[in-house]
């Protein structure tokens, strides 16, 4: 089968990119690809069988219809404005055209030295893309939007960081790597007319619905703030912090992009922060919700020369609403609710208050309080808390509302497991299979991989464990 490629991005947005084709790395090799994505884009299995080298997985070649191109794009990094930016490390290779004609960019990360990598040197390592194909593909399980990751490959190229890495290259596909700094980067250069190629484009391919309408600009952008809520209300729910959301790493359709110094909470911990370079704690875990608003404020200034600004202002002002539905939805779901009931917000917050003060696992607490029988005091969870006593005030009137519903154990039950992963990707389950592939075995990775895939499922392996304590102390960077 031959897969086919378009350039919608080359043809439609010439001022967006420079045309480049990717460095290859030395001896690389093809260590880890993803089945169910490559079934699911109908890619040929004998593309993954290389004799030698590693063909378009390690840009040494590409497949016909590929045009490869590096997007230029602005941002603002850590609330300042840093100018421009763009593809300093990747290249689109293409735009895969599926049957049914939807579209996937092929983006490949660590692809060399481009016209936008000023200090860089255009690489990234097998540290980081391991970590970004293993923190993309658990949250894809998880249900929450993403970008994917279609493989890794290694190789014997050094790349300077902290210490001396292997180069790597990671293929991650999207619908779109549209981002809130291209917009930016128009914008601040006093181009307002390619600011509304860029909305053109992005309402053509995926608002097509309303490209026909008189206000199509505002109804994309009310789009646009309702899926940012409603991604940010997703993190929060399953105790997902990104780390670095610049205004440069925010999707326009609402993906997890850019995985960096991402984490999971371990304890629960509200100011949590998984980047070691954010000395302020601008994207800690709790204030992601008001980071996320702040970005769109600056994506809403770029369109002020064609939306009008009492618009923004009111999709703006519809950003709260739609996040705190969303969160309620999800938090109902994880505490078994079925109906909405006005002490349920308190009863949450009380929870949360004693998980803080005795730094409860956040992952694990939600899944053992998914076994709570209605009419039974007996709990797991009970054990987890040094004080009981709090414990017990707090689980009766958990108890006397779930009554209040009138739901069987068993259904509600169900219905917690499924909003309760049993298993997320712990920052020390990673660095695990990180090490070791750095000493070159790769079974690690590839069970790792395997086991994100049932994050609902109930384990019997340290996968489902607190971390060890050397686990908790781990600090990532953005250095990748």
């Amino acid at each position: 089968m031959t897969l086919s490629f378009t350039t919608r991005w080359r043809d439609e947005l010439p001022a967006t990119y420079t045309a480049l084709s990717p460095t290859p790395l030395k001896n690389a090799r093809l260590i880890w690809h993803n089945d169910a994505l490559a079934e699911q884009l109908a890619i040929p299995a004998a593309l993954f069988d290389i004799p030698t080298g590693a063909g378009v997985w390690g840009g040494e070649s590409l497949l016909p219809g590929m045009s490869p191109l590096a997007q230029v794009y602005s941002g603002h990094q850590f609330g300042v404005w840093a100018g421009q930016l763009g593809d300093g490390r990747g290249i689109l290779l293409g735009e895969q055209q599926l049957a049914d004609g939807s579209t996937f960019d092929w983006h490949l990360k660590g692809a060399g030295l481009t016209p936008y990598s000023r200090m860089g040197d255009g690489r990234a390592v097998l540290r980081s893309t391991i970590r970004e194909s293993l923190a993309s593909e658990a949250m894809h399980y998880l249900g929450i939007p993403t970008t994917r990751a279609l493989s890794i490959v290694t190789s014997d190229t050094p790349v300077y960081r902290e210490t001396v890495e292997a180069g790597a290259m990671l293929i991650r596909v999207a619908q779109s790597h549209m981002r809130f700094g291209h917009f930016e980067h128009f914008y601040y250069r006093r181009e307002p007319e390619k600011v509304r190629q860029l909305a053109d484009f992005a309402i053509r391919h995926y608002w097509p619905q309303w490209q026909e309408e008189a206000d199509k600009y505002q109804l994309w952008f009310n789009d646009v703030v309702t899926r940012t809520a409603t991604l940010i209300a997703d993190w929060q729910a399953v105790g997902f912090a990104h780390g670095v959301m610049n205004t440069d790493n925010m999707s326009i359709l609402g993906l997890t992009m850019d995985y960096g110094p991402f984490g999971f909470l371990d304890d629960y911990v509200p100011d949590y922060i998984c980047n070691h370079s954010d000395n302020q704690g601008r994207y800690s875990f709790d204030n992601q919700p008001a980071a996320a608003l702040w970005n769109l404020q600056r994506l809403a200034q770029t369109l002020s020369p064609f939306i009008p600004v009492e618009a923004l202002n009111d999709a703006l002002d519809s950003y709260q609403l739609a996040l705190l539905t969303r969160y309620g939805q999800r938090m109902r779901q994880k505490l078994g609710f079925f109906s909405e009931q006005k002490n349920d917000n308190e009863l949450l917050s009380e929870l949360f208050s004693l998980m803080a003060r005795e730094r409860s696992d956040y992952t694990r607490t939600f899944r053992m309080l998914s076994e709570t029988e209605q009419h039974s005091a007996q709990s797991p969870l009970r054990d987890e808390f040094i004080d009981r006593a709090a414990f017990d005030d707090w689980f009766t009137r958990y108890r006397s509302r779930l009554q209040q519903d009138n739901i069987a154990d068993a259904v509600r039950q169900t219905q917690m497991k499924v909003a309760n992963p049993a298993m997320v990707l712990r920052n020390w389950l990673a660095q695990r299979a990180i090490s070791q592939a750095e000493q070159g075995d790769y079974v690690e990775l590839h069970r790792l991989h395997q086991a994100l895939r049932t994050p609902f499922v109930d384990r019997d392996d340290d996968y489902i464990s607190r971390p060890p304590d050397w686990g908790k102390r781990l600090e990532v960077s953005c250095s990748s």
